[in-house]
């Protein structure tokens, strides 16, 4: 059976957008799966008072869609303030999350931003920005943001007294990862050069990772790490440096899938679905002070990503452009998912095809 045939069977012929949200019917079926999977979670929330750092980025939208949808179907009454540096913008990029009753948005810089006034019980700190070009040209402004704002976040939390922060690092953290290492676990020591200035994004988040430590030790934060992963999925950008939206990119355009580089480096790539499940789970439920891996354990070269991209989306073709890689991490990317699978049972859900396809559905794709 053809994907797009697939996926129509499963959202049920409903091949329109919703026009209560103007999303497509794809997002429509995604978050009521995620709705399925985090039932247990929801009556933890009822009620509660969220701040969340980066709530517009992509992960934040896809929080915020979740909740909004958690909030419709069982009536919740929580309350989300956002922090974002231009709620402009974001108005006009998801109009029915920015004007939804129970969220709130607030101007500001996740680095100095203004206490909010009213009780709060739980923050995701969400915001970073995992740009190569400003890790690239200005690596110190990326560091500061990275680590200044992570305390901003924690002062928030002590000053609020809020019950459980969940912080949401990279697994960058490790730094280069061995080849003969297929995945890379939690209790592996490894660490980005403190000598690459390219090193300024996974250092900050290792500084960050030590804050919430010292402010768990120092002050009671129950404050649980999420070491992100590559992700794929709708609200992500084609046209950044994100690989795997650029092949997307290629492929709709009916042009080649383009490698930049030899296509050797060996990733993996996590449905947005699925991380969101995760992360509300982790939330309310993972031990304070303890880090988990979030993402797909299933490693695939960036060319064998190109070719199943090509192959599912476009006209099967791809081209190798160069003999090494010049990015951060020529090696593997791929993490050791056992830690959250044992203690919290969470497993993926959604395959790499599958997240090819609905990636490309939110994008305008119409099949084949």
């Amino acid at each position: 059976m053809r994907l797009i045939e697939k996926m129509d069977q499963l959202g049920d012929g409903k091949a329109t957008a919703n026009q209560e949200s103007r999303q497509p019917w794809s997002l429509i079926y995604d978050l009521d799966k995620v709705l399925q999977q985090t039932t247990s979670v929801w009556p933890e929330l009822r009620n509660a008072r969220l701040f969340i750092t980066g709530g517009t980025g992509f992960i934040g939208c896809w929080l915020l869609e979740s909740l909004r949808h958690a909030d419709q179907h069982f009536d919740l009454g929580v309350q989300a303030t956002i922090l974002t540096r231009n709620p402009g913008s974001f108005q006009r990029k998801a109009p029915h999350l920015f004007d939804y009753p129970g969220f709130h948005f607030i101007t500001g810089d996740v680095c100095n931003f203004i206490t909010p006034p009213g009780g709060f019980t739980h923050l995701i700190h969400a915001a970073t920005d995992a740009s190569a070009y400003l890790n690239g040209t200005d690596p110190r402004r990326m560091f500061d943001t990275v680590l200044q704002g992570t305390r901003r976040a924690l002062d928030f939390a002590v000053e609020k007294a809020v019950d459980r922060v969940l912080f949401l690092s990279s697994g960058a953290v490790y730094g280069q990862q061995p080849w003969e290492m297929e995945r890379v676990a939690e209790d592996w020591t490894g660490a980005p050069s403190c000598t690459d200035a390219r090193a300024a994004y996974a250092e900050g988040k290792r500084a960050a990772e030590i804050l919430c430590a010292i402010y768990k030790k120092q002050f009671g934060t129950k404050v649980v790490i999420a070491r992100i992963f590559a992700l794929l999925g709708p609200y992500l950008s084609l046209d950044i440096h994100f690989a795997a939206g650029n092949f997307i990119r290629d492929a709709l355009q009916g042009k080649p899938v383009i490698v930049n580089g030899n296509g050797l480096p060996c990733r993996s790539y996590f449905y947005a679905a699925d991380l969101t499940v995760w992360l509300w789970h982790m939330l309310v439920r993972a031990e304070p002070g303890k880090p988990y891996n979030v993402g797909s354990d299933e490693s695939v070269s960036i060319r064998d990503l190109a070719a199943r991209i090509s192959e599912v989306l476009g006209n099967g073709k791809y081209q190798v452009i160069g003999n090494q890689d010049e990015g951060w991490n020529p090696g593997r990317y791929v993490p050791d998912t056992t830690l959250v699978g044992r203690d919290l049972g969470l497993y993926k859900t959604v395959s790499l095809e599958e997240a090819i396809l609905r990636t490309a559905l939110w994008h305008g794709w119409k099949g084949k």
